[in-house]
């Protein structure tokens, strides 16, 4: 189970997801047809250097780039290259910020410039079960109620969630436990306490929920092709409820 965090850590944590929440806007601000998804990673690794923090991301089990860049049907792990961004595609970001060791997590899905009400909408209801797993992450639930939430509201909304990648535990290294999945039954698992900081992070696709990964060994794409979206936060659990770091 991952330790609690004192006061001071979750300061630092604090400070960690004000550095990447800050990194998200400069990121969605140039997201649109015509760049490339490597000159995305450039640019993030340069926001995060400038605020005196390191990309977790890269070199992390011998990851080549500072963020995760998935389009269209790839779920999560896209490396970043010189594939450019078309009128119609969807972009995942997903990136983490370590300062002085200290680590923040959190994942965007943008539109490039107009895409169909049916993916709109599948981007919409993974931004809104974040935030439904989120209100389940009050100290007394159980693990399995953040799951639940989540699955049972993607489900209602008539997509699904993937089985294969879940949120995890967050702090001192870039992933630690628990495992979050984005499924599962009701009051099950370990009980959420003060002082846990957990990276929630719901995938959504707009068909079946299986996957696979591509020959690069990194990137996951969904099985049937059909699109996908993903949001994160990193949160830590307070007496007061859950707090969003990365906002």
């Amino acid at each position: 189970m991952v330790p609690l965090k004192s006061e001071e850590d979750l300061k630092m944590l604090q400070r960690s997801g004000q550095i990447l929440g800050r990194v998200m806007k400069g990121l969605e601000k140039i997201v649109n047809p015509g760049i490339s998804t490597l000159q995305i990673d450039r640019l993030a690794e340069e926001l995060i250097v400038g605020e005196g923090a390191k990309p977790a991301f890269k070199g992390y089990q011998g990851f080549p780039a500072a963020i995760c860049a998935s389009i269209n049907e790839e779920i999560v792990h896209g490396i970043p290259g010189k594939r450019v961004l078309e009128e119609g595609d969807i972009i995942s970001l997903d990136l983490g910020v370590n300062l002085s060791g200290y680590f923040s997590d959190a994942a965007i899905t943008l539109a490039v410039g107009k895409i169909s009400p049916e993916v709109m909408k599948l981007i919409q209801v993974t931004r809104e079960a974040l935030a439904e797993g989120i209100k389940k992450a009050i100290i007394g639930n159980n693990l399995s109620d953040v799951s639940h939430r989540i699955q049972s509201f993607v489900e209602g909304n008539g997509f699904s969630v993937v089985r294969q990648f879940v949120g995890h535990g967050i702090g001192k290294n870039l992933h630690e436990e628990p495992e979050i999945p984005n499924f599962g039954r009701p009051h099950q698992g370990p009980i959420l306490k003060k002082g846990m900081v957990l990276a929630i992070e719901p995938m959504v696709n707009m068909g079946s929920w299986e996957s696979e990964i591509l020959p690069n060994g990194w990137t996951a794409v969904t099985k049937d092709r059909q699109v996908s979206a993903h949001f994160e936060h990193t949160i830590a659990l307070t007496e007061e409820g859950p707090v969003i770091l990365t906002g």
